[in-house]
């Protein structure tokens, strides 16, 4: 018998092919949705936390977003967030630069007046647990075409042995022949000219003394420009002024005008959370790295000066007296270098960078001297011609002076891009680079993290420059020190490229922040937006049954002088294997050289441990850290902080 559906069974029928033709229309989006449902599932399991961690993201009330292109974390446990104008041209000219204070642990924001532009500046941790910020940004760059107003170098001589001349911002100087008139862009001193008397004669020989100053067109307009040199007079002077300083110039013409720096500096209390100004560089600088020295000094070298050309100067800052001072010898590198306080005060340069200089000059990674000036290069760095926008970190623990190199890519726009990691021992007769396991991607801009446990976690980067083509990597994994090998974890959630950084917080986490795409889709045709976004990454040690404890009795930081002794209580004394003493970090542009992990030597007590600090300075600078214990499963406690003095002359060795 023929069968035939009933008409309940033809209604049914009707509906299901309703739901599968809307079905069909949407395929994509279900598959979408169920996708992302269940990752959402898989990522949120025990298990699977327990062995890659978990990003979540931090919720920031929209009054204190700002576009973070640095970070540091605070002896108070709170993180300064940097953006100054942010990259941003237009809160540049309307002098809106930000800070903003975070506090991981409540999760509170505050907003803190900022001074100069300190977009692109250098920083540095100081023995009293400030924040010295030096140099930032005095112009943006023009490119050649956009320039409105022909410019250039002006050097400005004295010949006046009885004074020094200031010739304050907006001064002008008219040309001789041409007639045309440029104005400066900031302030000048030029020092009283030089004047020695023959002892025999009496008679006197006076040489003039110069400064140089950035220079532009009264007028806007290319009949402005000149091609000759010239010399200039220094309008608004009178008398003996007027005949002794003058200026002379090349050609001021409308090529492109690169990035210029700022010589302020600044000190940041994270107590009274503020920023103090201190001694001014002599150099401006603009991508400057500086460096804490072994007895707390700071150096600082390279950078965009105020003609927005890479300084070679190298001044040394006394945080005891606030004062900088230039060192007799020079020393070039390329911006933002990976310059690393090493054995014996000298200093590691890892060949890494960001952003300015040439391709054949200051690029060779080795050991510094900076009282002598001498180089010792090291060789054996697989893929040299990719360092720019390259990752180096001291592994753990910092006894060992291992350190390691991380992707990168060729100069400036270069499509030059590695995969390598590349490890140096510095403790070898003959120090050479060896290479490491590869990295996830070939990436431009990852950043490392030390952790308590002895392992570095990467993240994030892109393929190519600035995240050219969409070509950001949403990939994270850990290096064991230990064992030379790496693994995958959980992927961040989103990309972070050019101006991205992270940095380990005292509760084991690790925050990641920023991104400054160029563009916003693969065909490069959408202008790209800066990722406000900052992100919480919970390594895989925070998902175990329990984490030893670490107390400290007192509401203050232990003061510690290298070569002592402290105790800290604990209820899982007999649980904990091993300690180590972390540095906190201040990161920017693939550069984080203050970050370092130390072991320290225990004993247990019946309260809890005493830990022992090295006697070196050199591994261990002044300043504050974060003291971790961990037991058997390298499961690490929350960090208590030790403050670290400056070490008296002959009280220990280096």
């Amino acid at each position: 018998m023929k069968y035939r559906p009933s008409r309940r069974a033809k209604r049914l029928g009707l509906a299901t092919a309703a739901v599968l033709v809307v079905a069909g229309m949407n395929a994509p989006w279900l598959i979408r949705f169920g996708s992302e449902q269940y990752h959402q599932w898989n990522i949120n399991r025990p298990v699977y936390k327990a062995q890659n961690g978990l990003w979540q993201v931090v919720d920031v009330p929209e009054k204190y977003k700002i576009n973070t292109i640095h970070a540091a974390l605070l002896h108070t446990g709170k993180v300064l967030l940097v953006a100054g104008s942010g990259n941003d041209a237009e809160q540049f000219k309307a002098k809106t630069f930000r800070s903003v204070l975070w506090d991981p642990k409540k999760n509170t924001f505050k907003n803190i007046p900022t001074p100069k532009d300190m977009f692109c500046a250098g920083h540095t941790q100081l023995p009293d647990g400030k924040l010295l910020i030096a140099g930032g940004t005095q112009r943006y760059e023009t490119l050649e075409g956009d320039v409105e107003k022909a410019g250039g170098l002006m050097i400005v001589s004295n010949e006046n042995p009885d004074k020094p001349m200031t010739l304050p911002k907006g001064t002008k100087f008219k040309g001789n022949k041409s007639g045309k008139t440029f104005v400066t862009q900031q302030s000048l001193l030029v020092p009283r000219a030089k004047k020695v008397t023959d002892p025999v004669t009496g008679d006197a020989k006076v040489t003039a003394r110069q400064a140089r100053i950035y220079v532009e067109a009264q007028e806007k307009g290319r009949k402005h420009a000149t091609g000759d040199t010239e010399q200039y007079t220094v309008l608004g002077l009178k008398g003996q002024d007027r005949e002794n300083v003058y200026g002379i110039a090349n050609k001021l013409s409308f090529d492109k005008k690169d990035f210029q720096g700022i010589k302020e500096s600044y000190e940041f209390d994270p107590v009274a959370e503020r920023y103090i100004a201190v001694d001014p560089m002599e150099d401006a600088r603009w991508y400057p790295t500086l460096t804490t020295l072994e007895d707390g000094r700071v150096l600082s070298v390279s950078g965009l000066d105020d003609i927005g050309e890479v300084s070679k100067k190298v001044e040394l800052y006394d945080p005891a007296t606030k004062k900088w001072r230039t060192l007799p010898k020079e020393r070039y590198f390329p911006t933002y270098p990976g310059l690393f306080l090493a054995d014996q005060g000298k200093i590691f340069y890892s060949g890494t960078s960001s952003g300015y200089g040439p391709a054949d000059q200051g690029r060779v990674p080795g050991l510094w001297d900076w009282r002598t000036d001498k180089f010792q290069k090291i060789p054996g760095l697989s893929d040299p011609d990719a360092l720019e926008t390259s990752m180096a970190v001291l592994l753990p623990p910092a006894q060992d002076q291992r350190y390691m190199v991380l992707g990168g890519g060729g100069i400036g726009e270069s499509s030059k891009v590695t995969d390598k990691t590349r490890i140096v021992d510095l403790k070898a007769d003959k120090p050479r680079f060896t290479d490491g396991p590869r990295l996830y991607a070939p990436v431009r801009y990852p950043s490392s993290v030390i952790l308590p446990d002895d392992t570095v976690l990467t993240t994030n980067g892109s393929g190519g420059y600035r995240g050219y083509s969409d070509s950001d990597v949403l990939k994270a994994e850990l290096y064991n020190a230990k064992t030379n090998t790496s693994r995958s974890v959980a992927d961040p959630l989103v990309g972070r490229n050019y101006h991205s950084g992270a940095l380990l917080l005292p509760d084991g986490k690790v925050m990641t922040f920023g991104s400054d795409s160029l563009f916003a889709d693969e065909a490069n045709t959408k202008p790209g937006q800066f990722e406000q976004q900052i992100d919480i990454y919970s390594p895989p040690y925070l998902f175990r049954d329990s984490r030893p404890e670490l107390r400290d009795g007192s509401d203050t930081p232990q003061s510690v002088k290298l070569g002592g002794k402290a105790e800290f209580q604990s209820k899982d004394a007999d649980q904990i294997q091993e300690v180590r003493l972390i540095r906190p970090s201040s990161f920017t542009h693939v550069t984080n050289v203050e970050q370092r992990s130390i072991a320290l030597e225990f004993e247990q007590t019946a309260e809890g441990v005493e830990v022992t600090l090295p006697e070196d300075p050199t591994l261990v600078p002044p300043g504050y850290y974060m003291v971790n214990v961990l037991d058997a499963e390298g499961t690490p406690s929350e960090a208590v902080w030790v403050h670290v003095p400056v070490a008296a002359p002959g009280e220990v060795r280096s």
